[in-house]
Parts: C-alpha cells; structure tokens; sequence
C-alpha cells in the first residue's frame, strides 16, 4: 500500500495505489497516529519541550509586559455562540497536553486563573437557553460571559501580565477585545481565520454568535449594547470601546459571507485571504500585515485571536466550521512566529478547538497543533 500526500494551492489530496476505500481510510488513520507520536517526540514537532528555547534576545520581545513575564491564563469555555458541543472542552484539554508546563520552559511565570464558570450563566438562564434574541442564539449567555472575559482580561493587563485566553467559540473574542481595547485602547489586532466573523444580528444568516465578535464591537455599525446580554457595552466605561477599521488585520481568509465582504470593502478593511498567501507567501503577507498595523507607531500592542480553522482540515479536523484550503502546518506556526518576533505581542485567544468532532487521531493532531502555535506564540525558537 503506497499513500502520497500532494499539496495544490492549499488543498490537500490523499491519494491511494491500489487500495480499496476501506483500507485507504485505515491506513490513513494509521497514519495521523504515527505522525502524531512522531511530532510528540521530536523538538521542532510544534509542541514544547526541554529542546525548546526563546527567540534569540536580539529580538525584545513582550516589550508590553512587565518583567518578570507572567502569562495568564484565562479558560473560556463557551460553547453556546454556534451549534456544536465539545467547545467547551478546549481550554481543559490543552491544559492536559503540557501547555502550562511548555510556557514554563519556555521561561514563563504562570498563573492558571483556571475556567471561568459559564455554567452558572446556563443555570441563572435556563429559560432563555434556547432563546433566539434579534437573530442572535443565546445572547444572554454569550453576552454574560464575554463580560465575564471582559473584566478578567482588563484586570490581567493593568496588572502588567500577558493575557492567554483558551476558547470555547469565537463568541468569546467579543469579550477578550472588550477587555483588551478597555485597558489599551490602541491596540492593533490580528484576526488568523477563515472566516471574517464580521456579521451582527442583522447581517447574519444563522443567528451564530461565533461569527459576529468583530461586528459587534467594530465601530459604526449596529449597536450592540441593543443585543440582550450585551448591555453592558452601554455603559460609561465601555460605551465607547471600539475597534477601528484601520486597526485590524485578516490572515487566511476564504469563507465570507456577502453581506461581511460589502463591508470590508465599504471599510477598506486590510485583509490578506488565502489567494494573498498563496501569490505572495506567507512571510511577505506577514511583513504587510505587521506594517499595517505598526507603521504609525511602533510600540503599538497587538492582540492575535487564532481560530484552529484558519489551518488546513486535513491538519486541523477537529473543528465545528471547517473549510478546506488552509493554512499548512508550517504557515501556521509562521504566523505565530512573526507575531512574536515583532516585540509587540500583548495577548493571544485560541478558539474552536473542538475534539468531540473528529476520531482520536484527528483530536489529538487538532490539539497538538494548537498547543505549538500558542508556543510559538510566546516565543517558541527553532534554533
């Protein structure tokens, strides 16, 4: 049995010789577990251990967070802002796969902050679980907890500490950008996706949540605060935390709804989708995002939401919106790279992690590429 892997403008195709469907599905599932324990092993896999060490110290990284470097790292559980059970079990599952112990080697203070307890939110609800306020699903939920994550989050900032926040949906970007642009308000943040997750209630085809955190806090759109659940983004302190258009940059993009693409046309949005990667490379789309968002001021902070489905299915199937024609492996851990090579990384999310949704195999290869780009994230080097 011969099995080959070939990549075509990011589409990745199993190819079989001589083999049925049946034995081509074992022996790839055979595969995926081999690689698996292969990455596990080896320094350069994407995953921390004793091997690994920071970016040289020519490069000053973290510059916006006060010495000696503390992350910390906040569980964001959500589940309620798209259709899928399993989200939930993300932050607990990287936890379990060495995260903590990889930012500790890496040369980390670690404060696990541990879960926040979005459960007691379901409880204080229960009527309204299933609530479809304005076309937006469980509203009351989502917009609870993003507070939630909210106030953590400005807290951990003006603590001077680096923020990690461990999703749970993309919902949950709504309350990290509200804490974050609350503390520092002229932070520059990069959105690695392939979704743009521009939609509000009134743009959105499916009511999901997960797809609307940019929307609901991008200024002069809808007012989200008129969302049941998102009051709070009314008040005297947050009634003004907005993000600007110049002030975000896209990485991956290559599912977008119509309504989100009128808008980042009408907005001049700077967004590089995957045809961008695929004609430039990753390092030049990098270098452009980077200089977009750092040309007018080069100690600006910069806040990196990654969700897992900006990489290729193939390598990340443990998701609930999966789109094929991502990123590869080690474009994904570019992105992290550059980032943190920059200097002026300030916090990070990692979102839609979802192992219910795919075999053993599949789970752990989406967990584990998780966990080593948010090392590479902190500073994970190569050499």
């Amino acid at each position: 049995q011969i099995i080959t892997k070939m990549t075509l403008s990011h589409h990745y195709v199993l190819q079989k010789i001589g083999t049925s469907k049946k034995t081509t599905s074992s022996a790839l599932t055979s595969c995926r577990r081999t690689s698996s324990k292969l990455f596990s092993k080896q320094a350069g896999g994407g995953i921390g251990n004793v091997q690994d060490q920071m970016i040289p110290s020519k490069y000053r990284l973290f510059k916006h967070t006060k010495r000696p470097k503390t992350v910390s790292v906040i569980g964001a559980p959500m589940t309620y802002g798209q259709p899928f059970v399993g989200t939930d079990y993300g932050p607990k599952f990287l936890r379990e796969a060495g995260l903590l112990q990889d930012l500790s080697l890496l040369g980390w203070r670690v404060h696990d902050q541990g879960d926040l307890n979005f459960e007691s939110l379901t409880q204080n609800n229960a009527d309204i679980v299933e609530q479809i306020s304005n076309n937006a699903k469980n509203s009351h939920i989502v917009g609870e907890g993003c507070k939630m994550i909210a106030d953590a989050v400005t807290e951990v900032i003006r603590k001077g500490q680096f923020p990690m926040i461990l999703g749970g949906d993309h919902s949950i970007a709504a309350g990290s950008l509200a804490g974050i642009l609350r503390a520092q308000p002229n932070t520059g943040v990069i959105w690695v996706d392939a979704h743009a997750d521009l939609n509000t209630p009134r743009m959105s085809e499916s009511g999901n949540m997960h797809g609307m955190p940019i929307g609901l806090l991008m200024e002069n759109m809808d007012d989200p605060s008129l969302i049941p659940g998102f009051e709070w983004l009314s008040s005297p302190e947050m009634m003004n935390v907005r993000l600007s258009p110049e002030s975000i940059v896209y990485i991956g993009l290559r599912d977008v709804d119509n309504k989100e693409r009128q808008v980042l046309r009408e907005k001049n949005i700077k967004a590089f989708t995957m045809y961008d990667i695929d004609k430039h490379g990753i390092g030049k789309v990098m270098d452009l995002a980077l200089d977009h968002l750092l040309k007018n001021d080069k100690n600006r902070p910069l806040h990196l939401s990654y969700d897992i489905d900006a990489v290729d299915p193939v390598l990340a199937p443990a998701t609930g919106t999966a789109v094929r024609g991502g990123l590869t492996y080690r474009e994904a851990h570019f992105v992290a790279e550059a980032v943190a090579m920059s200097g002026s990384l300030a916090s990070v999310e990692m979102v839609e992690l979802n192992p219910t949704l795919s075999n053993d195999a599949g789970s752990d290869d989406t967990l584990e590429l998780g966990r080593g780009i948010l090392t590479s994230l902190m500073g994970k080097s190569i050499i």
